[in-house]
């Protein structure tokens, strides 16, 4: 019998309401169980949410940087038990070792920032246009908030947007992907044990419909913060903003690593490799499409071609391997229709685009490599969310912005550039939420802000101070300690002669 791992409701670990559960698999290996997880529905985001709801009153009144203290226990427990929890992800969700091992740390960097927050969450102090009065901005929670996390980042998602919540005041309810609960399930045995207290953090597992829905809707929730897909998240939109909830959206990217004709074409191959292959080029930052300079492109597709031979294909926990299975049967459907697509569209196929064979024993897809795409092809317009570069040839500068921006997503780009000049008025000129110069469109850092423009989000950013505005209420305060009736902008003093 498989383990079986129940939701954390108001402090307790209990099944579902319905008594249902359904089974997580090892991509690699689908015939091996990861565990047996509760398939919640409507009951259980009302107990989390009312466990939540009770809780949030006494949270919002325990001192900031005591919330910040048991952030920061639970950081240092991430830290001790990084290995196992890599080992975890990389079972659970397929991506190899190194790509588990920045998972988790991205958890802990999160923890790391965000329980300083509770010294500093700063508001602002300025003079006030009358006399004897003060005027300031403090900040309070937005109360009860529902977080959707993808299965891709199934440690770090939760994390980056628990941490500052929790900080910050709010109480929360997690409803983690379907394919990776296990992760979420460990982090929350991280957060109990480190004294958050009961109702405070509540997590529920299952799938969207049933239980992402619910708590979309849930007249309790206060705000609703998720990372998905762009027609899910259009969905979130929707329900969440019929009820004028707070709304929280991050929904991926088709970004552009730009190389232009006097760049490092060794560097740049090397960025476009990782960028677009880590994590089997499942993430919403992947380097998906390579916008290059036609004087050089040649040359970039050898090297590519040349470094994507090296590219070892299996499970995540064999140290060789370079590039693990895709998380589902489902995903390994789509990316490979893609292939389809990108065929029929008159692209060349270079490298890959095909399912391994059964030896494999998973979800596995070869890297695959398409070139003289044109930027209105759906390969260079729709988000795969595999492992495939589509190259696009332009010819100078301008085509090549022009290019990069030419797609409704708005996440990262890159631009790979000897020359200062060319290289700021591309980060001028190209619209995304993150701009990398000489590296791929990967790697961002906890401190700033991340999201993105146009359809990749609907305006907020996760990570940084950024995440404090996000989980946040503004309140301004004035002062008066004047002993009489000031009116503002009536009332103006007046100027010495």
């Amino acid at each position: 019998m498989p383990d079986a791992f129940l939701n954390y409701i108001d402090g307790k670990w209990v099944p579902a309401a319905n008594g249902e559960t359904y089974l997580d698999t090892n991509p690699a290996r689908p015939g091996e169980v990861i565990g047996e997880f509760q398939r919640s529905g409507p009951e259980d985001v009302d107990a989390a949410v009312s466990a939540a709801s009770q809780a949030q009153d006494e949270w919002r009144h325990t001192p900031a940087p005591l919330r910040g203290e048991i952030i920061a226990r639970a950081t240092r427990m991430l830290v001790e038990r990084k290995p196992e929890l890599a080992e975890t992800i990389t079972k659970e969700m397929g991506k190899v070792l190194v790509d588990s091992g920045y998972d988790v740390q991205g958890a802990i960097t999160s923890g790391e920032y965000m329980s300083g927050e509770g010294r500093r969450m700063f508001g602002d102090t300025v003079p006030s246009g009358l006399p004897n009065r003060l005027a300031m901005t403090v900040r309070g929670p937005v109360g009860v908030v529902g977080i959707i996390t993808p299965w891709n980042l199934p440690m770090l998602m939760p994390a980056w947007k628990l941490f500052p919540a929790l900080v910050c005041g709010n109480t929360v309810v997690v409803k983690p992907a379907e394919d990776t609960p296990l992760s979420a399930v460990r982090l929350f045995e991280v957060l109990e044990e480190a004294g958050v207290p009961p109702g405070v953090a509540n997590l529920i597992t299952g799938f969207g419909p049933e239980a992402g829905q619910p708590l979309t809707t849930h007249p309790d929730v206060d705000m609703i913060s998720f990372t998905g897909s762009r027609a899910v998240g259009k969905q979130i939109a929707t329900l969440a903003g019929a009820e004028l909830k707070h709304v929280s959206l991050e929904m991926g990217g088709k970004n552009a690593l730009v190389v232009l004709d006097d760049a490092d074409l060794g560097e740049a191959v090397t960025g476009a490799l990782w960028g677009g292959f880590s994590t089997t080029g499942q993430r919403c930052t992947a380097s998906s499409r390579l916008v290059v300079d036609s004087r050089v492109a040649n040359e970039v597709v050898e090297r590519l071609v040349d470094g994507m031979s090296s590219l070892v294909v299996g499970d995540g926990l064999d140290p060789e391997t370079k590039v693990g299975p895709l998380i589902n049967a489902k995903q390994l459907e789509r990316v490979h229709s893609y292939t389809g697509i990108g065929v029929e569209e008159g692209a060349d196929l270079v490298v890959g685009g095909e399912k391994l064979d059964e030896s494999f024993g998973g979800h596995f897809y070869a890297p695959t490599l398409f070139d003289h795409a044109t930027a209105d092809m759906r390969i260079a317009q729709e988000e795969i969310f595999g492992p495939t570069i589509t190259v696009i040839r332009v010819d100078g500068d301008e085509e090549a912005i022009s290019v990069a921006n030419g797609t409704r997503y708005g996440l990262s780009a890159a631009v790979y550039t000897r020359d200062t000049a060319r290289a700021l008025r591309a980060v001028s000129e190209l619209e995304a939420g993150l701009v990398y110069l000489n590296a791929p469109t990967i790697g961002s850092e906890i401190h700033l802000p991340f999201g993105g423009v146009k359809d990749t989000g609907n305006g907020h950013r996760e990570s940084g101070t950024a995440a404090i505005e996000q989980f946040t209420e503004i309140k301004t305060v004035f002062l008066d300690f004047s002993g009489t009736l000031q009116r503002a902008h009536i009332d103006e003093p007046t100027s010495p002669d």
